[in-house]
């Protein structure tokens, strides 16, 4: 055995097969690495015991023992350890169960050393920025945000791992949560730290456009399908090719596109709106809904099939109501943000104003959150966000009692009153607040420009 040097990182691989393991030391040893090689389990054990290494590089299926078992076993020995599991029997349904259980990556043989070579390199830049407390932050190497997603709480903590383990593995993705959450955040994060981050992320919101326009937006049309059609567009989904296709508000999709969305899933390819020729497609699918999928399922408005093609892996994103510890960063990050786009200086926080905010349920979750912190910065003055800068209804001082000569406000007032109530309530999101009124998305966009109630575009930034 090699004498162990501080400066190089440590990798310890464990295969039965002789050939493999003398080929990855001496690869792995002109790259610079400290590298040893193992054919027999109990001899690796005695010498991850011993000294762990940076990196662990095991076979799934080894003589008398299974790769992943034996990886949760030596998890709470080697916590700082990133394991790479590799096997010549590899699966997509493997690959998720053997990150979720710990591994930080899965690499199906046989694989070029190309791409071993990659995901080393990953798994020490996530072991050097870690904390050795703090696993669900080890590949940003800041408590508070995992990328653009800010959060140090226990619930974020725990997506950020999730993230960090699904991310490099191939498989769709369902995102869950109540709207304003940040579900679009989470996919693009998925996208970022993906193989695929250099290719196209994709967002089509399934509820923004009538049932017998989703096929030609998704799939596109060739010259002449229909009238009108002078020239053959691509859809989303091929101009997607090689990254990620994010289905926003999945369950809003029609089920004559349920049945077709499963059949591109299934078989990988599509036809354009009045094609006859396939079109293959290499995309991941990531999908986000508020809606409860499984009651959709039951009443049979959402395909169960489909349902299940799309939730590969699960990522539940908590409301802001249950992750109040979370307030105060959100604050200063999106107080910070508008006052460089208002060319104002970055403000200070009153405690009156995070106190009232910190008592707050926010039925809008962080998207609510961020136009609050929108408004504040817009009224502030000498560069502090106090309670007067609050709405109305979140600010707790100052309740004068209302005349008796204007205890009666005229039918537009109260509609106006009401929309915006429902508006707020659905964290600015339009679709949600059309159903909940029971309106047309149109006869409410309308309705919002009447009243000026809709919210500048350029300053929209959580839209999931």
């Amino acid at each position: 055995m090699e004498e162990n040097s501080n400066k190089q990182p440590q990798i310890v691989i464990l295969d039965d097969e002789v050939v493999t393991v003398r080929r990855l030391v001496h690869a792995l040893k002109r790259d610079g690495y400290h590298t040893e090689g193992f054919v027999d389990t109990a001899e690796a054990m005695g010498r991850i015991r011993q000294s762990p290494p940076d990196v662990l590089i095991m076979d799934v299926h080894l003589q008398g023992a299974d790769g992943v078992d034996l990886m949760q076993r030596l998890h709470p020995l080697i916590p700082d350890t990133a394991v790479i599991l590799i096997t010549g029997y590899a699966s997509i349904d493997n690959a998720v169960d053997a990150t979720k259980k710990g591994a930080f990556h899965y690499l199906a043989k046989p694989f070029r050393l190309e791409t071993l070579r990659a995901v080393i390199a990953e798994a020490l830049r996530h072991v050097t920025e870690s904390a050795s407390d703090d696993d669900a932050t080890k590949s940003k190497g800041k408590s508070d945000r995992f990328g653009d997603i800010i959060g140090a709480s226990p619930p974020m903590r725990a997506i950020f791992k999730t993230i960090a383990q699904v991310a490099p593995v191939d498989c769709n993705v369902l995102i869950s949560g109540e709207s304003g959450t940040g579900k679009e955040l989470v996919a693009r994060s998925l996208h970022q730290n993906s193989p695929r981050a250099n290719a196209p992320f994709v967002p089509f919101n399934c509820g923004a456009f009538a049932e017998d326009l989703v096929a030609n937006e998704l799939f596109g049309h060739e010259k002449g399908a229909f009238t009108g059609a002078e020239s053959t567009r691509w859809g989303l989904l091929e101009s997607a090719n090689g990254g990620t296709v994010f289905l926003d508000e999945v369950g809003e999709m029609p089920l004559s596109m349920q049945v077709k969305l499963l059949r591109v899933i299934q078989e990988r390819t599509f036809l354009r709106v009045g094609g006859v020729k396939p079109v293959g497609l290499d995309v991941r699918f990531i999908a986000a809904s508020n809606q409860d999928m499984e009651k959709m399922i039951a009443t049979n408005a959402f395909r169960q099939d489909l349902y299940f093609r799309l939730k590969v892996v699960m990522i539940d994103m908590p409301p802001l109501r249950k992750r109040q510890e979370d307030i105060p960063a959100l604050l200063v990050h999106f107080a910070d943000y508008f006052a460089k786009q208002f060319g104002k200086p970055q403000p200070k926080i009153a405690d009156e104003f995070l106190t009232a905010l910190m008592d707050y349920s926010f039925p809008g979750n962080v998207r609510e959150l961020q136009h609050i912190a929108e408004r504040a910065v817009a009224l502030s003055r000498a560069g502090i966000l106090r309670i007067a800068d609050l709405p109305p209804d979140l600010s707790l001082g100052d309740a004068k009692p209302v005349p008796a000569d204007e205890a009666v406000q005229p039918l537009k007032a109260l509609e106006k009153d009401h929309i915006y109530e429902v508006y707020r309530q659905s964290g600015f999101n339009q679709s949600e607040t059309a159903r909940m009124l029971g309106i047309s998305r149109t006869t409410l966009w309308r309705r919002l420009h009447e009243f000026d109630l809709m919210p500048p575009r350029k300053n929209r930034l959580n839209k999931s």
